[in-house]
Protein backbone atom coordinates (compact mmCIF):
# COMPACT_ATOMS: atom_id res chain seq x y z
CA UNK A 1 0.00 0.00 0.00
CA UNK A 2 1.24 3.46 -0.78
CA UNK A 3 1.27 6.38 1.64
CA UNK A 4 -2.11 7.77 0.57
CA UNK A 5 -3.84 4.41 0.96
CA UNK A 6 -2.30 4.00 4.39
CA UNK A 7 -3.62 7.44 5.36
CA UNK A 8 -7.12 6.56 4.14
CA UNK A 9 -7.22 3.19 5.89
CA UNK A 10 -5.85 4.78 9.06
CA UNK A 11 -8.54 7.46 8.84
CA UNK A 12 -11.22 4.75 8.48
CA UNK A 13 -9.93 2.77 11.44
CA UNK A 14 -9.79 5.88 13.62
CA UNK A 15 -13.27 6.94 12.48
CA UNK A 16 -14.72 3.53 13.40
CA UNK A 17 -13.19 3.79 16.85
CA UNK A 18 -14.39 7.37 17.20
CA UNK A 19 -17.98 6.74 16.10
CA UNK A 20 -18.99 3.40 14.56
CA UNK A 21 -21.95 2.07 16.49
CA UNK A 22 -23.15 -1.42 15.61
CA UNK A 23 -26.61 -0.31 14.60
CA UNK A 24 -28.39 0.16 11.29
CA UNK A 25 -27.19 1.02 8.69
CA UNK A 26 -23.91 -0.46 10.00
CA UNK A 27 -20.77 0.32 11.93
CA UNK A 28 -18.69 0.94 8.79
CA UNK A 29 -21.39 3.08 7.20
CA UNK A 30 -21.39 5.25 10.32
CA UNK A 31 -17.58 5.27 10.26
CA UNK A 32 -17.66 6.53 6.67
CA UNK A 33 -19.78 9.51 7.73
CA UNK A 34 -17.38 10.14 10.61
CA UNK A 35 -14.48 10.07 8.15
CA UNK A 36 -16.29 12.71 6.07
CA UNK A 37 -16.64 14.86 9.19
CA UNK A 38 -12.91 14.57 9.91
CA UNK A 39 -12.07 15.43 6.29
CA UNK A 40 -14.24 18.55 6.65
CA UNK A 41 -11.82 19.78 9.32
CA UNK A 42 -9.15 20.33 6.67
CA UNK A 43 -10.81 23.40 5.02
CA UNK A 44 -11.52 24.80 8.48
CA UNK A 45 -7.85 24.45 9.42
CA UNK A 46 -6.93 26.14 6.15
CA UNK A 47 -9.29 29.06 6.81
CA UNK A 48 -7.92 29.47 10.33
CA UNK A 49 -4.40 29.44 8.93
CA UNK A 50 -5.27 32.19 6.46
CA UNK A 51 -6.85 34.25 9.25
CA UNK A 52 -3.72 33.94 11.38
CA UNK A 53 -1.45 34.96 8.50
CA UNK A 54 -3.64 38.00 7.78
CA UNK A 55 -3.36 39.04 11.43
CA UNK A 56 0.24 39.95 10.59
CA UNK A 57 0.09 40.79 6.87
CA UNK A 58 -3.19 42.72 6.77
CA UNK A 59 -4.07 43.43 3.17
CA UNK A 60 -0.56 42.92 1.85
CA UNK A 61 -1.15 41.06 -1.39
CA UNK A 62 2.28 40.34 -2.77
CA UNK A 63 3.27 37.33 -4.83
CA UNK A 64 4.38 35.65 -1.60
CA UNK A 65 1.16 36.15 0.36
CA UNK A 66 -1.02 35.24 -2.61
CA UNK A 67 1.04 32.08 -3.13
CA UNK A 68 0.59 31.18 0.54
CA UNK A 69 -3.16 31.74 0.40
CA UNK A 70 -3.48 29.89 -2.89
CA UNK A 71 -1.34 27.03 -1.58
CA UNK A 72 -3.50 26.72 1.54
CA UNK A 73 -6.64 26.68 -0.57
CA UNK A 74 -5.37 24.04 -3.01
CA UNK A 75 -3.86 21.85 -0.30
CA UNK A 76 -6.44 21.98 2.48
CA UNK A 77 -9.61 22.47 0.44
CA UNK A 78 -8.90 20.31 -2.61
CA UNK A 79 -5.91 17.96 -2.70
CA UNK A 80 -5.85 16.52 0.84
CA UNK A 81 -9.65 16.00 1.04
CA UNK A 82 -9.63 14.45 -2.46
CA UNK A 83 -6.79 12.09 -1.56
CA UNK A 84 -8.60 10.93 1.59
CA UNK A 85 -12.01 10.58 -0.07
CA UNK A 86 -10.54 8.62 -2.94
CA UNK A 87 -8.46 6.52 -0.54
CA UNK A 88 -11.52 5.65 1.58
CA UNK A 89 -13.43 4.54 -1.50
CA UNK A 90 -10.45 2.53 -2.79
CA UNK A 91 -10.06 0.81 0.60
CA UNK A 92 -13.63 -0.46 0.44
CA UNK A 93 -13.15 -1.65 -3.15
CA UNK A 94 -10.02 -3.60 -2.21
CA UNK A 95 -11.79 -5.29 0.69
CA UNK A 96 -14.72 -6.16 -1.56
CA UNK A 97 -12.29 -7.71 -4.04
CA UNK A 98 -10.88 -9.95 -1.32
CA UNK A 99 -7.98 -7.85 -0.06
CA UNK A 100 -7.41 -6.14 3.26
CA UNK A 101 -6.92 -2.53 2.09
CA UNK A 102 -4.72 -1.68 5.07
CA UNK A 103 -7.37 -2.81 7.59
CA UNK A 104 -6.92 -5.45 10.26
CA UNK A 105 -8.38 -8.94 9.88
CA UNK A 106 -11.07 -8.17 12.46
CA UNK A 107 -12.00 -4.91 10.67
CA UNK A 108 -12.27 -6.73 7.35
CA UNK A 109 -14.54 -9.33 8.93
CA UNK A 110 -16.76 -6.61 10.44
CA UNK A 111 -17.01 -4.93 7.05
CA UNK A 112 -18.67 -8.06 5.62
CA UNK A 113 -21.50 -7.97 8.16
CA UNK A 114 -25.12 -6.94 7.54
CA UNK A 115 -27.16 -4.69 9.84
CA UNK A 116 -30.07 -3.60 7.64
CA UNK A 117 -31.79 -5.41 4.80
CA UNK A 118 -31.88 -2.32 2.57
CA UNK A 119 -28.11 -1.91 3.03
CA UNK A 120 -27.09 -5.56 3.00
CA UNK A 121 -23.44 -6.54 3.18
CA UNK A 122 -21.53 -3.38 4.04
CA UNK A 123 -18.57 -4.36 1.86
CA UNK A 124 -20.90 -4.67 -1.15
CA UNK A 125 -22.77 -1.46 -0.34
CA UNK A 126 -19.61 0.62 0.13
CA UNK A 127 -17.14 -1.14 -2.17
CA UNK A 128 -19.15 -2.29 -5.15
CA UNK A 129 -21.13 -0.31 -7.65
CA UNK A 130 -20.58 2.63 -9.96
CA UNK A 131 -18.85 5.86 -9.10
CA UNK A 132 -20.49 9.28 -8.79
CA UNK A 133 -19.99 10.17 -12.46
CA UNK A 134 -21.46 6.94 -13.81
CA UNK A 135 -24.38 7.08 -11.38
CA UNK A 136 -25.34 10.59 -12.44
CA UNK A 137 -24.71 10.39 -16.18
CA UNK A 138 -25.46 6.72 -16.88
CA UNK A 139 -28.48 6.02 -14.64
CA UNK A 140 -30.22 2.66 -14.43
CA UNK A 141 -33.92 2.08 -14.90
CA UNK A 142 -35.09 2.89 -11.35
CA UNK A 143 -36.23 6.53 -11.46
CA UNK A 144 -36.82 6.72 -7.70
CA UNK A 145 -33.28 5.56 -6.94
CA UNK A 146 -31.87 7.97 -9.54
CA UNK A 147 -33.78 10.86 -7.92
CA UNK A 148 -32.29 9.95 -4.56
CA UNK A 149 -28.74 9.82 -5.93
CA UNK A 150 -29.22 13.05 -7.88
CA UNK A 151 -30.48 14.87 -4.80
CA UNK A 152 -27.73 13.65 -2.49
CA UNK A 153 -24.71 13.57 -4.83
CA UNK A 154 -25.47 17.07 -6.16
CA UNK A 155 -27.37 18.70 -3.31
CA UNK A 156 -24.96 17.82 -0.50
CA UNK A 157 -21.81 19.14 -2.28
CA UNK A 158 -23.65 22.31 -3.34
CA UNK A 159 -24.72 22.99 0.25
CA UNK A 160 -21.18 22.31 1.43
CA UNK A 161 -19.88 24.73 -1.23
CA UNK A 162 -22.08 27.51 0.14
CA UNK A 163 -20.61 27.14 3.62
CA UNK A 164 -17.06 26.78 2.32
CA UNK A 165 -17.60 30.09 0.49
CA UNK A 166 -18.72 31.62 3.80
CA UNK A 167 -15.58 30.25 5.44
CA UNK A 168 -13.50 31.94 2.76
CA UNK A 169 -15.31 35.26 3.22
CA UNK A 170 -14.75 35.10 6.97
CA UNK A 171 -11.06 34.30 6.49
CA UNK A 172 -10.60 37.25 4.12
CA UNK A 173 -12.72 39.78 6.00
CA UNK A 174 -11.63 43.42 5.67
CA UNK A 175 -9.90 42.55 2.43
CA UNK A 176 -10.87 42.56 -1.25
CA UNK A 177 -13.78 40.24 -1.96
CA UNK A 178 -12.04 38.45 -4.82
CA UNK A 179 -9.49 36.91 -2.46
CA UNK A 180 -12.06 34.44 -1.11
CA UNK A 181 -11.98 32.74 -4.52
CA UNK A 182 -8.53 31.44 -3.63
CA UNK A 183 -10.33 29.40 -0.97
CA UNK A 184 -13.60 28.18 -2.44
CA UNK A 185 -12.62 27.63 -6.09
CA UNK A 186 -10.38 24.69 -5.05
CA UNK A 187 -13.46 23.18 -3.38
CA UNK A 188 -15.19 23.14 -6.76
CA UNK A 189 -12.17 21.18 -7.96
CA UNK A 190 -12.64 18.75 -5.06
CA UNK A 191 -16.26 18.12 -6.03
CA UNK A 192 -15.29 17.43 -9.64
CA UNK A 193 -12.30 15.24 -8.77
CA UNK A 194 -14.37 13.15 -6.35
CA UNK A 195 -16.57 11.97 -9.24
CA UNK A 196 -14.64 8.68 -9.25
CA UNK A 197 -15.57 7.85 -5.65
CA UNK A 198 -18.10 5.07 -5.15
CA UNK A 199 -21.56 6.67 -5.15
CA UNK A 200 -22.72 5.13 -1.85
CA UNK A 201 -19.43 5.97 -0.13
CA UNK A 202 -19.62 9.54 -1.46
CA UNK A 203 -23.10 10.02 -0.05
CA UNK A 204 -22.00 9.16 3.49
CA UNK A 205 -18.78 11.13 3.19
CA UNK A 206 -20.77 14.24 2.21
CA UNK A 207 -23.35 13.57 4.94
CA UNK A 208 -20.55 13.76 7.51
CA UNK A 209 -18.78 16.62 5.72
CA UNK A 210 -21.72 19.06 5.58
CA UNK A 211 -22.57 19.62 9.29
CA UNK A 212 -18.91 20.06 10.27
CA UNK A 213 -18.53 22.64 7.49
CA UNK A 214 -21.44 24.58 8.97
CA UNK A 215 -20.03 24.40 12.50
CA UNK A 216 -16.62 25.41 11.18
CA UNK A 217 -17.88 28.95 10.68
CA UNK A 218 -17.83 29.44 14.45
CA UNK A 219 -14.06 29.19 15.17
CA UNK A 220 -13.24 31.23 12.06
CA UNK A 221 -15.63 33.97 13.18
CA UNK A 222 -14.26 33.85 16.74
CA UNK A 223 -10.66 34.19 15.55
CA UNK A 224 -11.74 37.39 13.83
CA UNK A 225 -10.31 39.50 11.01
CA UNK A 226 -7.02 41.40 11.13
CA UNK A 227 -7.26 44.61 13.12
CA UNK A 228 -7.51 47.87 11.25
CA UNK A 229 -4.21 48.78 12.87
CA UNK A 230 -2.56 45.75 11.25
CA UNK A 231 -4.08 46.68 7.91
CA UNK A 232 -2.89 50.25 8.34
CA UNK A 233 0.66 49.13 9.14
CA UNK A 234 0.66 46.85 6.09
CA UNK A 235 -0.53 49.71 3.89
CA UNK A 236 2.19 51.94 5.31
CA UNK A 237 4.87 49.33 4.56
CA UNK A 238 3.59 48.99 1.00
CA UNK A 239 3.63 52.76 0.59
CA UNK A 240 7.22 52.90 1.84
CA UNK A 241 8.23 50.31 -0.73
CA UNK A 242 6.39 51.99 -3.58
CA UNK A 243 6.95 55.65 -2.81
CA UNK A 244 9.81 57.46 -4.49
CA UNK A 245 11.70 60.11 -2.50
CA UNK A 246 10.81 62.65 -1.28
CA UNK A 247 7.26 61.37 -0.87
CA UNK A 248 6.19 60.37 2.62
CA UNK A 249 4.59 57.06 3.49
CA UNK A 250 0.83 56.64 3.58
CA UNK A 251 0.80 56.48 7.36
CA UNK A 252 3.57 58.76 8.61
CA UNK A 253 4.25 59.16 12.29
CA UNK A 254 2.96 62.26 14.12
CA UNK A 255 6.39 63.88 13.83
CA UNK A 256 6.00 63.84 10.05
CA UNK A 257 2.67 65.61 10.42
CA UNK A 258 3.22 68.91 12.24
CA UNK A 259 0.30 70.33 14.20
CA UNK A 260 -0.58 72.60 11.31
CA UNK A 261 -0.26 70.04 8.54
CA UNK A 262 -2.66 70.25 5.65
CA UNK A 263 -5.44 67.98 4.61
CA UNK A 264 -4.95 65.14 2.15
CA UNK A 265 -6.34 64.24 -1.22
CA UNK A 266 -6.21 61.10 -3.25
CA UNK A 267 -6.38 59.68 -6.67
CA UNK A 268 -4.67 60.31 -9.95
CA UNK A 269 -5.65 61.80 -13.25
CA UNK A 270 -4.04 62.35 -16.56
CA UNK A 271 -2.52 65.83 -15.99
CA UNK A 272 -0.40 67.13 -13.13
CA UNK A 273 -0.93 70.62 -11.77
CA UNK A 274 1.93 73.08 -12.29
CA UNK A 275 4.50 73.19 -9.49
CA UNK A 276 4.34 75.96 -6.94
CA UNK A 277 7.26 78.39 -7.26
CA UNK A 278 10.00 78.20 -4.66
CA UNK A 279 9.26 81.75 -3.52
CA UNK A 280 5.98 83.55 -4.00
CA UNK A 281 5.73 86.31 -6.48
CA UNK A 282 3.92 89.54 -5.70
CA UNK A 283 0.92 89.46 -7.98
CA UNK A 284 -1.63 91.92 -6.66
CA UNK A 285 -2.28 93.15 -10.19
CA UNK A 286 -2.67 89.68 -11.66
CA UNK A 287 -5.59 88.49 -9.51
CA UNK A 288 -8.60 90.78 -9.63
CA UNK A 289 -10.91 90.04 -6.69
CA UNK A 290 -14.59 89.95 -7.53
CA UNK A 291 -16.33 88.90 -4.31
CA UNK A 292 -15.57 87.57 -0.85
CA UNK A 293 -16.48 83.89 -0.36
CA UNK A 294 -15.64 83.43 3.31
CA UNK A 295 -13.77 84.75 6.31
CA UNK A 296 -12.34 83.13 9.41
CA UNK A 297 -9.46 83.11 11.86
CA UNK A 298 -7.08 81.90 9.15
CA UNK A 299 -7.89 84.78 6.81
CA UNK A 300 -10.21 85.42 3.88
CA UNK A 301 -11.22 83.51 0.75
CA UNK A 302 -11.99 85.53 -2.39
CA UNK A 303 -13.34 84.72 -5.79
CA UNK A 304 -10.84 86.30 -8.17
CA UNK A 305 -10.05 86.56 -11.85
CA UNK A 306 -6.63 85.56 -13.18
CA UNK A 307 -5.91 88.28 -15.72
CA UNK A 308 -2.97 86.41 -17.26
CA UNK A 309 -4.65 83.04 -17.85
CA UNK A 310 -8.21 84.38 -18.15
CA UNK A 311 -9.81 82.09 -15.61
CA UNK A 312 -11.72 82.37 -12.34
CA UNK A 313 -9.81 81.22 -9.25
CA UNK A 314 -10.22 81.14 -5.49
CA UNK A 315 -7.75 83.21 -3.49
CA UNK A 316 -7.16 82.13 0.12
CA UNK A 317 -5.20 84.76 2.02
CA UNK A 318 -3.59 83.92 5.36
CA UNK A 319 -3.49 87.00 7.59
CA UNK A 320 -0.11 87.67 9.17
CA UNK A 321 1.18 84.05 9.05
CA UNK A 322 4.10 83.18 11.28
CA UNK A 323 7.41 81.86 9.98
CA UNK A 324 6.54 78.19 10.59
CA UNK A 325 3.23 78.60 8.78
CA UNK A 326 4.91 80.19 5.78
CA UNK A 327 7.39 77.31 5.50
CA UNK A 328 4.62 74.76 5.84
CA UNK A 329 2.46 76.50 3.26
CA UNK A 330 5.34 76.33 0.77
CA UNK A 331 5.97 72.65 1.49
CA UNK A 332 2.37 71.53 1.43
CA UNK A 333 1.36 73.71 -1.49
CA UNK A 334 4.02 71.97 -3.57
CA UNK A 335 2.65 68.61 -2.49
CA UNK A 336 -0.94 69.54 -3.32
CA UNK A 337 0.06 71.12 -6.63
CA UNK A 338 1.48 67.74 -7.66
CA UNK A 339 -1.97 66.22 -7.16
CA UNK A 340 -4.62 66.27 -9.86
CA UNK A 341 -7.52 64.33 -8.41
CA UNK A 342 -11.03 64.84 -9.80
CA UNK A 343 -12.47 65.11 -6.29
CA UNK A 344 -9.87 67.43 -4.80
CA UNK A 345 -9.56 71.16 -5.29
CA UNK A 346 -6.52 71.99 -7.42
CA UNK A 347 -3.75 74.27 -6.16
CA UNK A 348 -2.29 76.56 -8.82
CA UNK A 349 0.07 79.00 -7.12
CA UNK A 350 1.34 80.61 -3.94
CA UNK A 351 1.68 84.40 -4.12
CA UNK A 352 2.19 87.47 -1.97
CA UNK A 353 -0.76 89.79 -1.44
CA UNK A 354 -0.80 93.02 0.55
CA UNK A 355 -2.62 91.28 3.42
CA UNK A 356 -0.35 88.23 3.47
CA UNK A 357 0.55 85.00 1.73
CA UNK A 358 -2.19 83.79 -0.64
CA UNK A 359 -2.97 80.35 -1.98
CA UNK A 360 -4.36 80.36 -5.54
CA UNK A 361 -6.78 77.49 -6.04
CA UNK A 362 -9.33 76.17 -8.48
CA UNK A 363 -12.67 77.93 -8.16
CA UNK A 364 -15.50 75.43 -7.76
CA UNK A 365 -19.00 76.53 -8.65
CA UNK A 366 -21.51 74.62 -6.56
CA UNK A 367 -23.13 74.16 -3.17
CA UNK A 368 -21.58 72.80 0.01
CA UNK A 369 -22.75 69.31 0.88
CA UNK A 370 -24.32 70.73 4.04
CA UNK A 371 -26.55 73.03 1.99
CA UNK A 372 -27.39 70.31 -0.54
CA UNK A 373 -28.56 67.95 2.22
CA UNK A 374 -30.48 70.67 4.05
CA UNK A 375 -32.33 71.75 0.91
CA UNK A 376 -32.78 68.44 -0.95
CA UNK A 377 -32.80 65.86 1.80
CA UNK A 378 -30.51 63.03 2.91
CA UNK A 379 -28.65 60.93 0.35
CA UNK A 380 -29.55 57.37 -0.54
CA UNK A 381 -27.06 54.51 -0.07
CA UNK A 382 -25.80 54.62 -3.65
CA UNK A 383 -25.08 58.35 -3.54
CA UNK A 384 -23.47 58.02 -0.10
CA UNK A 385 -21.23 55.19 -1.34
CA UNK A 386 -20.08 57.37 -4.23
CA UNK A 387 -19.45 60.26 -1.86
CA UNK A 388 -17.43 58.11 0.55
CA UNK A 389 -15.45 56.31 -2.15
CA UNK A 390 -14.44 59.41 -4.10
CA UNK A 391 -13.61 61.65 -1.16
CA UNK A 392 -11.77 58.86 0.68
CA UNK A 393 -9.74 58.31 -2.47
CA UNK A 394 -8.96 62.03 -2.56
CA UNK A 395 -7.86 62.07 1.08
CA UNK A 396 -5.71 58.97 0.65
CA UNK A 397 -3.85 60.53 -2.28
CA UNK A 398 -3.05 63.63 -0.25
CA UNK A 399 -1.91 61.45 2.67
CA UNK A 400 0.54 59.79 0.31
CA UNK A 401 2.01 63.24 -0.30
CA UNK A 402 2.29 63.85 3.44
CA UNK A 403 -0.60 66.34 3.52
CA UNK A 404 -3.48 66.24 6.02
CA UNK A 405 -6.83 67.99 5.66
CA UNK A 406 -7.62 68.44 9.36
CA UNK A 407 -11.07 69.94 8.82
CA UNK A 408 -13.22 67.54 6.80
CA UNK A 409 -16.89 68.43 7.27
CA UNK A 410 -20.02 68.85 5.13
CA UNK A 411 -19.32 72.53 4.43
CA UNK A 412 -15.87 71.64 3.08
CA UNK A 413 -17.26 69.30 0.44
CA UNK A 414 -18.49 71.23 -2.62
CA UNK A 415 -21.00 69.51 -4.89
CA UNK A 416 -20.68 70.91 -8.41
CA UNK A 417 -23.64 71.30 -10.82
CA UNK A 418 -23.06 67.75 -12.11
CA UNK A 419 -23.42 66.39 -8.57
CA UNK A 420 -19.73 65.52 -8.20
CA UNK A 421 -18.15 66.13 -4.75
CA UNK A 422 -14.88 68.01 -4.28
CA UNK A 423 -12.83 68.40 -1.10
CA UNK A 424 -11.87 71.99 -0.40
CA UNK A 425 -10.27 74.11 2.34
CA UNK A 426 -7.22 72.06 3.15
CA UNK A 427 -5.50 73.25 6.30
CA UNK A 428 -2.60 74.64 4.31
CA UNK A 429 -3.37 78.31 4.99
CA UNK A 430 -3.91 78.01 8.74
CA UNK A 431 -1.53 79.56 11.19
CA UNK A 432 0.11 77.54 13.90
CA UNK A 433 -2.40 76.67 16.60
CA UNK A 434 -5.47 78.21 14.95
CA UNK A 435 -7.04 75.05 13.57
CA UNK A 436 -9.35 74.68 16.55
CA UNK A 437 -9.03 77.68 18.87
CA UNK A 438 -8.35 81.38 18.52
CA UNK A 439 -6.13 83.26 20.94
CA UNK A 440 -9.21 84.13 22.99
CA UNK A 441 -10.25 80.49 23.24
CA UNK A 442 -13.21 80.76 20.90
CA UNK A 443 -13.95 77.87 18.59
CA UNK A 444 -13.26 78.19 14.86
CA UNK A 445 -15.92 76.30 12.95
CA UNK A 446 -17.95 73.46 14.45
CA UNK A 447 -16.56 70.64 16.61
CA UNK A 448 -19.41 68.33 15.58
CA UNK A 449 -17.04 66.68 13.09
CA UNK A 450 -13.94 66.65 15.28
CA UNK A 451 -12.32 63.29 16.01
CA UNK A 452 -12.08 62.43 19.73
CA UNK A 453 -8.28 62.39 19.80
CA UNK A 454 -8.09 65.85 18.19
CA UNK A 455 -10.53 67.25 20.74
CA UNK A 456 -8.17 65.95 23.42
CA UNK A 457 -5.17 67.75 21.95
CA UNK A 458 -3.54 64.97 19.91
CA UNK A 459 -1.86 65.73 16.61
CA UNK A 460 -3.87 65.32 13.44
CA UNK A 461 -3.33 62.06 11.57
CA UNK A 462 -4.74 60.12 8.62
CA UNK A 463 -7.00 58.31 11.10
CA UNK A 464 -8.48 61.62 12.33
CA UNK A 465 -9.13 62.70 8.74
CA UNK A 466 -10.84 59.34 8.16
CA UNK A 467 -13.04 59.87 11.25
CA UNK A 468 -14.12 63.30 10.06
CA UNK A 469 -14.93 61.97 6.60
CA UNK A 470 -17.04 59.16 8.09
CA UNK A 471 -18.88 61.77 10.20
CA UNK A 472 -19.51 63.76 7.03
CA UNK A 473 -20.90 60.70 5.24
CA UNK A 474 -23.10 59.93 8.25
CA UNK A 475 -24.47 63.48 8.06
CA UNK A 476 -25.18 63.00 4.36
CA UNK A 477 -27.30 59.94 5.21
CA UNK A 478 -29.17 61.45 8.16
CA UNK A 479 -28.95 65.24 7.95
CA UNK A 480 -27.49 65.36 11.47
CA UNK A 481 -23.96 65.15 12.95
CA UNK A 482 -23.19 61.64 14.23
CA UNK A 483 -23.08 62.75 17.89
CA UNK A 484 -26.23 64.85 17.49
CA UNK A 485 -26.58 68.61 17.64
CA UNK A 486 -25.54 70.49 20.80
CA UNK A 487 -26.73 73.81 22.14
CA UNK A 488 -23.31 75.46 21.71
CA UNK A 489 -19.84 74.68 20.31
CA UNK A 490 -18.34 74.11 23.75
CA UNK A 491 -20.87 71.38 24.54
CA UNK A 492 -20.09 69.75 21.20
CA UNK A 493 -16.36 69.96 21.95
CA UNK A 494 -16.86 68.32 25.34
CA UNK A 495 -18.84 65.53 23.69
CA UNK A 496 -15.96 65.01 21.27
CA UNK A 497 -13.29 65.03 23.98
CA UNK A 498 -15.30 62.50 26.02
CA UNK A 499 -15.53 60.29 22.92
CA UNK A 500 -19.29 60.01 23.26
CA UNK A 501 -20.74 57.25 21.12
CA UNK A 502 -22.49 58.38 17.93
CA UNK A 503 -26.25 58.41 18.44
CA UNK A 504 -27.41 59.63 15.03
CA UNK A 505 -26.04 56.93 12.73
CA UNK A 506 -28.17 55.85 9.75
CA UNK A 507 -29.47 52.55 11.09
CA UNK A 508 -31.49 51.96 7.92
CA UNK A 509 -28.43 52.21 5.69
CA UNK A 510 -26.33 49.32 4.43
CA UNK A 511 -23.29 51.40 5.36
CA UNK A 512 -24.17 51.54 9.08
CA UNK A 513 -21.73 48.76 10.03
CA UNK A 514 -18.74 50.37 8.31
CA UNK A 515 -19.68 53.80 9.65
CA UNK A 516 -19.69 52.41 13.18
CA UNK A 517 -16.18 51.02 12.66
CA UNK A 518 -14.93 54.23 11.00
CA UNK A 519 -16.24 56.33 13.91
CA UNK A 520 -14.52 54.22 16.57
CA UNK A 521 -13.03 56.31 19.36
CA UNK A 522 -9.71 54.46 19.05
CA UNK A 523 -7.82 55.52 15.89
CA UNK A 524 -6.11 52.16 15.41
CA UNK A 525 -9.48 50.39 15.21
CA UNK A 526 -10.75 52.44 12.29
CA UNK A 527 -10.67 51.12 8.72
CA UNK A 528 -8.11 52.72 6.47
CA UNK A 529 -9.24 55.01 3.69
CA UNK A 530 -8.07 52.47 1.11
CA UNK A 531 -10.17 49.79 2.81
CA UNK A 532 -13.19 52.10 2.70
CA UNK A 533 -12.68 52.78 -1.00
CA UNK A 534 -12.39 49.06 -1.69
CA UNK A 535 -15.54 48.21 0.27
CA UNK A 536 -17.61 51.01 -1.27
CA UNK A 537 -16.53 50.11 -4.81
CA UNK A 538 -17.27 46.44 -4.19
CA UNK A 539 -20.73 47.27 -2.86
CA UNK A 540 -21.51 49.60 -5.77
CA UNK A 541 -20.42 46.95 -8.24
CA UNK A 542 -22.56 44.36 -6.46
CA UNK A 543 -25.71 46.48 -6.83
CA UNK A 544 -24.96 47.29 -10.45
CA UNK A 545 -23.95 50.93 -9.90
CA UNK A 546 -20.88 52.83 -11.06
CA UNK A 547 -18.56 54.69 -8.73
CA UNK A 548 -18.72 57.65 -11.10
CA UNK A 549 -21.96 59.56 -10.88
CA UNK A 550 -23.78 62.28 -8.97
CA UNK A 551 -24.02 62.17 -5.19
CA UNK A 552 -26.98 64.54 -4.94
CA UNK A 553 -29.57 62.24 -6.49
CA UNK A 554 -32.02 61.61 -3.67
CA UNK A 555 -33.90 58.30 -3.52
CA UNK A 556 -35.94 58.08 -0.28
CA UNK A 557 -35.34 54.90 1.68
CA UNK A 558 -38.36 52.91 2.81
Amino acid sequence: MDLFSDLASGLLSFSKQLFGPGICPGDWVWATGTAGALIALLPIIGALGISVVRKFTGNTHTATTLSVFGGIGVSFVCLLPWVLMTGVSETFRIVRAGGKGGLSQGEVAALHTTYCDFIGDQSVYLGQGPGVFDTLFYPGGNELAYGFYLGTLVGLPVLALIFVMLQGKLAFRRGPGWLSRLFWVPFVGLVLLSATVNANTAIHLWLGFLPVTVLGLIPIAVLGPPSWNAIRRADARKAQRDAAPPQRPVEPSPRQYPPTAVAPTSGESGMAAPPVPASPATSDSRYHRTRRLGHGGFGTVWQAYDTQLNRTVALKIAHAPDRDTVERMHREARALAALDHPNCVRVYDLVEQPEGLALVMEYLDGDPLAKAVDERGALDDVAAARLWSTTASALAAAHEKGVLHRDVKPSNVIVDPRGIPHLIDFGIARSKGDSKMTATGMMIGTPDYTAPEIANGALASPASDAWQLAATVSFALTGRPPRGERENPMAALLAASHAERPTELPTGSVHARLLTAALDAEPRNRPTLNAVVEEMNTWLSGVGESREGPVTRVIPRQ
